[in-house]
């Protein structure tokens, strides 16, 4: 386990609808590293905000930055068009997921004179992330590897991915986009070394294609649902370049979680990811449970 960067971002502004969204963008922005967490002035945790989040477009929020940053040079995102950006990189409406994470990226590197990490000067990272460089992630198109300590741990707090699909490029292509944000990934080409690895092992989501050698995308689905426990735990997504509304209306008779249909839109992908991670499905389960 390694002492990753975090970053405090303080949101200033936006509407109830976008900060909810920012909401699920930051608890899967917390993963990556750098780190970026939505900073909490009422936390007890000691600190004050590194970066700017500002709406462009709200005269109140552009009033308390600039006040703000009237003490110290401040680094900033601004979101909005039309407004003033006072300097700092402006990102258009809607807000994207991806956009947002790369401009807060950048202005981390910026701020810091080209270096992706904080100067020593006190402000020390606030909190720890397991590295995505951690030993024991499978290969696509290989064996699950053995366990070691990392990912075990890994395991244990339920960030364990699964993707199932049989083309190679998919599979790279997910590799990716999961990687930063530091699940351990597994990967199967057929359904039925699908259905053994979810027997064997528990997932947070699983990434399914329909067109699988062997048993169908479907028929694997059924069968993971079929575990009382992955019910609860396990999230099934399909993944797939099947889109006809028959084909989600089985998608859904199967038990499916999501649907999403390539080529693949990146931001949808994050917002799924953030959806399913195992905070955000004990949010639900409370909430649901309160109801």
């Amino acid at each position: 386990m390694t002492l990753n960067e975090q970053y405090l971002v303080d949101v200033i502004g936006f509407n109830p609808v976008e900060r909810s969204m920012l909401a699920s963008i930051f608890a899967l922005a917390a993963r990556r590293d750098p780190a970026f967490v939505q900073y909490d002035p009422n936390s007890t945790v000691a600190g004050t905000a590194d970066i700017y989040l500002v709406d462009a477009e709200n005269a109140e929020a552009l009033s308390e930055f600039k006040t703000l940053s009237k003490r110290a040079n401040l680094p900033a995102v601004m979101i909005g068009s039309g407004g003033d950006s006072l300097g700092f990189p402006m990102l258009p409406r809607p807000l994207q997921w991806a956009r947002l994470l790369q401009a807060l990226e950048a202005t981390v590197v910026t701020s810091n004179g080209g270096k992706s990490a904080k100067d020593d000067d006190g402000t020390l990272p606030l909190g720890a992330t397991l590295s995505a460089s951690a030993a024991g992630r499978s290969s696509p198109g290989t064996a699950a590897p053995v366990i070691d300590s990392a990912a075990a741990m890994k395991r244990a707090r339920g960030d364990t991915v699964l993707v199932v699909d049989d083309n190679a490029s998919v599979r790279m292509f997910m590799k990716a986009k999961l990687a930063p944000f530091n699940f351990e990934v597994d990967f199967a080409e057929t359904g039925e070394e699908a259905v053994g690895l979810t027997g064997s092992r528990e997932y947070t989501c699983v990434f399914l294609d329909v067109v699988l050698p062997g048993i169908d995308g479907y028929q694997v689905c059924k069968l993971i649902k079929a575990n009382k426990q992955a019910i609860k735990k396990t999230a099934v997504v399909m993944l797939t370049s099947r889109s006809s509304p028959f084909d989600k209306l089985r998608g859904s008779l199967a038990g499916c979680d999501e649907y999403l249909t390539k080529p693949l839109d990146e931001d949808r992908l994050l917002e799924v990811i953030a959806q399913f991670l195992p905070s955000s499905r004990k949010k639900r389960d409370k909430s649901g449970s309160k109801q």
